[in-house]
């Protein structure tokens, strides 16, 4: 497993991923980035932590609206997938030591 590093919200992190996986996981970073700026755009949350964990909880509602005839061949996947982001973005703020 290769390592990229990437930036979200300003800050950049490096990510362990799969062969293969570059593209996946850039649309991804992408996605969690847009989504997190706009959070904070907003003015309403200024914590890191929070911004992340309402983009998490966006990103996932969004998932879970897509019909069901796709969300059964990819639900799976995407709970793996959705579970893995999260796994790393919480060890990326756990070593950043600046949740705020």
């Amino acid at each position: 497993m290769k390592q990229i590093e990437v930036t979200i919200l300003g800050q950049n992190y490096v990510l362990g991923c799969p062969d293969g996986g570059d593209t996946l996981l850039q649309a991804a970073v992408k996605a969690v980035d847009r989504e997190m700026t706009t959070i904070r755009t907003a003015g309403k949350v200024k914590a890191r932590e929070r911004i992340a964990v309402l983009a998490a909880l966006n990103l996932a509602y969004a998932l879970e609206q897509r019909p069901a005839a796709s969300a059964d061949t990819d639900a799976a996947s995407a709970a793996v997938d959705v579970g893995a982001l999260i796994s790393r973005i919480d060890k990326a703020l756990g070593e950043d030591g600046q949740l705020l």
